[in-house]
């Protein structure tokens, strides 16, 4: 299995692999006792700023050095956080920079959130030996039991392993790293969320098709308290074309006098490139009727029509609509139509399934997971529909909790998403492609959102511009 891991990138990546060990540190057992041992091939940061390093070196590592002696260098989010959070003592002289940019900066808030908040998993319980249903997945206190208790049962399987006959003779360190994981993980959720309790919210709990508890996130409310501890540079320039200033200040906990904010009057692109026809079928939510859904649909099917020798791109708000949209179009759209989200059915990435649109010269994409972060350039997508407005998921007890907390939150994170979408076919001054609104709530969105609207979209909204 372990050669299996290595030879296949794409599950090598999976388990989180990317040698024949996975472990760069690991325990061993010398002249009876125990001691860490490192893998023979990590060089140190000193080896690789004085070019030291042996030629067979970890690849990783010489990459994350080199980035890290490096005058500038290029991260993404997660390694560059990881740093921040868990490292920042240990690299202290090679993060002492001037500047630091952080590009797609409207998503930074998501970011930051995978670290403090957390999940606890039907596996950790049953490996802990505790009975799910003495907990009340809908109390925050009982989690913090939870975790609790969670932590209590790691330390004394710890414990009894380490003084078991088996391990004496035969130690298991890897099992043993692992186990010390989850219970430092476990123990520090406690802490984390006993410093402010009123700042967590606990979301409804997942379940498996038996009704039985699968897992259950913990999430911070507000996580400006945590964002300073990510941006220590003298000067940070945050980028985005969605976003504004209030919304961003606050989200980030920083003070808007300390930030100058440009705000690009006219975009640099033409504006008959990038044109935008609101349509206002009719308006979608939980309440729509089937006669609402099937206007829209039908209303996709003629655009489609409209634009049967060119690909293109169909955004909406959920897997079950894009199954809903397929499934009333005409034959002959349904078979152009290809779902594409950030997890397939068919095992396949979202860059494989772009990959086989470019091969379909008539091919759409149809997704509530493309409105970001994917390039449509050129003839990869000569128009775009936006079906549905799509909200932040209301049913999420985080998502209700921060827009009371926070009440232009929710129209904020609404905006920026479908900003991004009427971005995803027009990637350069010399692209065009059409886009089509179908859903009537954008106007909604729009007249509680249009102080945050960047100026550069006034022109193709026909808002003013004085």
């Amino acid at each position: 299995m372990a050669s299996e891991k290595v030879d296949n990138d794409r599950r090598a990546m999976r388990y989180g692999l990317t040698c024949d060990k996975g472990e760069c540190q690991e325990r061993v057992n010398k002249n009876g006792k125990e001691v860490f041992e490192v893998c023979k091939f990590k060089p140190t940061i000193k080896q690789v700023e004085e070019n030291t390093q042996d030629s067979q070196s970890c690849h990783y590592y010489m990459q994350k050095y080199d980035a890290l002696v490096s005058k500038h260098s290029l991260w993404n989010y997660h390694a560059f956080f990881t740093i921040m959070k868990f490292n920042k003592k240990l690299f202290e002289e090679y993060l002492d920079r001037k500047v630091t940019v952080f590009d797609e900066a409207h998503k930074i808030e998501d970011q930051i959130i995978q670290f403090v908040g957390f999940d606890i998993f039907s596996g950790q319980v049953d490996e802990c030996n505790l009975n799910s249903e003495k907990y009340d997945f809908t109390d925050l206190d009982s989690m913090i039991q939870l975790t609790d208790d969670m932590a209590f049962s790691y330390a004394k399987k710890i414990k009894d392993i380490k003084e078991s006959a088996a391990f004496q003779n035969n130690p298991d360190y890897e099992l043993m790293t692992g186990l010390e994981r989850r219970h430092d993980r476990s123990a520090q959720a406690k802490i984390d969320i006993m410093s402010d309790k009123d700042n967590f919210v606990v979301n409804t709990p997942q379940k498996d098709l038996n009704g039985n508890f699968r897992t259950i996130s913990v999430k911070p409310i507000d996580v400006s308290k945590f964002a300073n501890s990510f941006f220590e540079t003298e000067y940070q320039i945050f980028m985005s074309a969605t976003i504004d200033k209030s919304s961003f200040c606050e989200n980030m906990g920083l003070y808007q006098d300390d930030v100058a904010f440009v705000d690009t009057k006219i975009s640099p692109f033409p504006i008959e490139h990038r044109r935008i026809d609101l349509l206002n079928i009719r308006r979608l939510s939980y309440g729509s009727t089937d006669e609402d859904e099937l206007e829209v649909i039908k209303t996709i099917d003629r655009i489609m029509d409209e634009h049967s020798d060119e690909r293109g791109l169909i955004l909406t708000s959920s897997i079950p609509r894009c199954q809903q949209i397929v499934r009333y179009l005409s034959p002959k759209n349904a078979q152009r139509i290809r779902l594409c989200h950030s997890k397939n059915k068919d095992g396949k990435t979202q860059d494989e399934v772009i990959s086989e649109h470019a091969t379909d010269p008539t091919g759409v994409l149809l997704s509530s997971s493309l409105w970001e972060g994917v390039d449509l350039k050129d003839d990869l997508s000569r128009f775009q529909i936006i079906a549905k407005v799509p909200y932040p998921n209301y049913t999420e007890k985080r998502t209700r909790a921060k827009m009371n907390k926070f009440p232009l939150w929710y129209t904020s994170q609404t905006l920026t998403k479908i900003l991004q979408g009427f971005g995803r076919s027009i990637r350069s001054d010399e692209d065009w492609a059409k886009t089509y609104v179908l859903d009537t709530a954008v106007n909604n969105v729009f007249f509680k959102g249009q102080q945050m609207i960047p100026k550069a979209y006034y022109d193709v909204l026909g808002m003013d511009t004085v």
